[in-house]
C-alpha cells in the first residue's frame, strides 16, 4: 500500500468519525433541507451536461454522449425530483391498529434516517450508480460517502469536484482511489453499507460488512434471459433486445444476456438481430454513438470469450464493420452466437459487453427450466402476445425484475424496487424502496399516565387469571 493510499484510507476514518458527529447533532433533517439537498443534485446534473458526458467519455475512450445523457443524468434527475415531489407522504409516520386488549393506546412506525450510509458505484454507469444510491440517501436523512470506481477516473474526480461543491463534507463525502482504499472502505463501520458491482466483488463486501454486523445492500448482476415465444414477431423482437443490448455496448447489468428461441427458428433470430445492428450503426468502428468498452482487459476478455466459442465450433455473426479500426478503438461489435457448446463462458459467465447467444428451446416449459436450473438473473425478459403466456414463464422463474416485450426500462420506473435476489442481490432501491432503504422503520406505542396492562403486574392474583383466562378462550 503506498503512502498516498494510506492517507487517503486515515482520511476517510476521519470524514465518518466527523459525519457521525454530525449526524447525532441533527438526527432528523427537515423536509425542506432534504429537498434543498435534492435540488442540488438535480442542479448539478443540468448545470454540468457537457463536463459530464466528457467525463465519462474520456473514461471509455467512446462513450456516446445520447446514453450518458439519457442514461446517467437525466436519470438522476428524473430520481431526486421524484423523491422530492414524494417526500413528505413518505416521511408520515404510518399509524397501526391497536388490538383490543392493548387499548387505549396508539401504535405508529416512524421512518427514522439511520445514519451515515457508504455507496460504493461501479465503473459501467458511474455517474448514475453513485448519486442514484445518495438521492435515496439524502433523502432519508442521511449524510453519506461515495466511493467512485477507480476504472473511470475522470468521472470519479469530477464527481468529487461537483459534491465539493454544494454539500459539506461532512454531509456529503466522495473518497477516490485504488482497490487498497475500496477495500478499506467496506470495513467502515457505517450504519448502512450500499454496494453495486459484481457478484464476486458482493461476497467479498457481504463478509466485510458483516464484521461490524453493518446492514447491506447488495446490487449485482446476473445472466438476464430474453425468452422469445413462438408467438411474437421476429423482428420486434430483435429490435427490442438490440436495442437493450447494445445501449452502452452491453455494459449494463440489466443488458439481455441471452436469447431463449423456438427450435429451428434461432438462425432466423440471430440474423434478425444482425440486421438490427447493422441498422442501427453503419459502422461501429467510427460511429461515436456506439461505445468504447471500457478498459483493454474488459476488451481482451470479451474478445478471448468470442474466440473461445469460435473454435469451439459455434457460429459467430457480426455486420459488416473495420475490424483493425475496431480494435484499436476499443470496439467489440454486436455479435450473436449459435450452436454453443453448454460449457462456454459465454453461457456461464455474465458477458457485460455486445455479445449474445441464442440458443433453441422446444417447449416453454423446457425455456422456464433452462432459466430455473441457474441462478436468479437480475432481470428476465418475455416477448408474447399472450398474457397468459406471460404468466406462465413469470410463475415458473424467479428474477430481479421483469420486462414483458420490453427490456431494460424497467429499472427507469421510480415506484418500482430495483435489485436482484439470491446471486444477482440482496435488497433494492429506487422511488419509496429507495428511501426505506436508507430508514429504520421505528416502532412505536403510546399510551397515557395510565394503562390496564398495570391489572397484570405481579403479585399474580385473580385479577390475572380473569384476564388470561379471556385471552385463552
Amino acid at each position: 500500500m503506498s503512502d498516498a493510499e494510506s492517507k487517503q484510507i486515515e482520511r476517510m476514518k476521519s470524514i465518518l468519525g466527523t459525519q457521525k458527529s454530525a449526524f447525532r447533532a441533527d438526527r432528523q433533517r427537515s423536509l425542506e433541507n432534504r429537498k434543498a439537498d435534492l435540488a442540488k443534485i438535480a442542479k448539478l446534473c443540468r448545470d454540468n451536461v457537457d463536463a459530464i458526458c466528457e467525463a465519462i467519455n474520456q473514461d471509455f475512450s467512446c462513450r456516446a454522449k445520447q446514453e450518458s445523457v439519457l442514461g446517467e443524468i437525466v436519470f438522476v434527475i428524473n430520481d431526486a425530483e421524484h423523491t422530492a415531489k414524494h417526500l413528505k407522504q413518505w416521511m408520515k409516520p404510518k399509524k397501526v391498529s391497536v388490538p383490543l386488549n392493548l387499548k387505549p393506546g396508539k401504535a405508529y412506525i416512524r421512518r427514522d434516517p439511520v445514519g451515515v450510509a457508504g455507496i460504493v458505484a461501479p465503473w459501467n454507469y458511474p455517474f448514475q450508480l453513485a448519486l442514484a444510491p445518495l438521492v435515496a440517501a439524502l433523502g432519508a436523512g442521511c449524510r453519506a460517502m461515495l466511493k467512485p470506481s477507480e476504472y473511470t477516473p475522470a468521472t470519479s474526480e469530477l464527481i468529487k469536484t461537483l459534491i465539493g461543491q454544494h454539500f459539506d463534507e461532512d454531509q456529503v463525502a466522495v473518497i477516490t482511489g485504488g482497490p487498497a482504499v475500496g477495500q478499506a472502505f467496506t470495513q467502515l463501520k457505517f450504519d448502512h453499507l450500499f454496494y453495486t458491482g459484481s457478484t464476486q466483488v458482493g461476497r467479498l463486501v457481504a463478509k466485510a460488512a458483516a464484521e461490524n454486523l453493518v446492514p447491506v445492500t447488495l446490487e449485482l448482476g446476473g445472466k438476464s434471459p430474453a425468452i422469445i415465444t413462438p408467438s411474437y414477431p421476429v423482428e420486434s423482437a430483435a429490435k427490442s433486445i438490440t436495442w437493450g443490448k447494445l445501449f452502452n455496448s452491453g455494459q449494463t447489468c440489466v443488458a439481455p444476456d441471452y436469447v431463449l428461441a423456438p427450435k429451428g427458428r434461432e438462425d432466423e433470430v440471430a440474423s434478425a438481430l444482425i440486421a438490427v445492428a447493422q441498422a442501427q450503426f453503419e459502422d461501429v468502428a467510427t460511429d461515436d454513438s456506439y461505445s468504447a468498452i471500457v478498459s483493454d482487459r474488459h476488451y481482451q476478455r470479451l474478445h478471448d470469450m468470442i474466440e473461445e466459442a469460435r473454435a469451439a465450433g459455434a457460429t459467430v455473426l457480426q455486420p459488416e464493420h473495420d475490424a483493425a479500426e475496431a480494435k484499436a478503438r476499443r470496439k467489440i461489435p454486436p455479435t450473436v452466437v449459435l450452436n454453443l457448446p453448454a460449457e462456454s463462458k459465454l453461457l456461464e459467465e455474465e458477458i457485460f459487453g455486445p455479445v449474445l447467444p441464442v440458443l433453441g428451446y422446444e417447449t416453454l416449459d423446457q425455456a422456464t427450466d433452462y432459466v430455473s436450473d441457474r441462478d436468479h438473473p437480475l432481470a428476465l425478459y418475455v416477448y408474447t402476445t399472450d398474457k397468459a403466456e406471460a404468466d406462465r414463464v413469470l410463475d415458473a422463474t424467479l428474477s430481479g425484475g421483469v420486462g414483458v416485450n420490453i427490456n431494460l426500462l424497467h429499472l427507469s420506473i421510480p415506484d418500482l424496487p430495483f435489485g436482484g435476489i439470491g446471486a444477482s442481490g440482496q435488497g433494492a432501491y429506487h422511488g419509496e424502496t429507495g428511501f426505506e432503504v436508507f430508514s429504520h422503520n421505528r416502532s412505536v406505542f403510546h399510551t397515557g399516565k395510565w394503562h390496564p396492562s398495570r391489572l397484570l403486574a405481579p403479585p399474580y392474583g385473580k385479577m390475572y387469571e380473569n384476564i388470561t383466562k379471556r385471552q385463552l378462550k
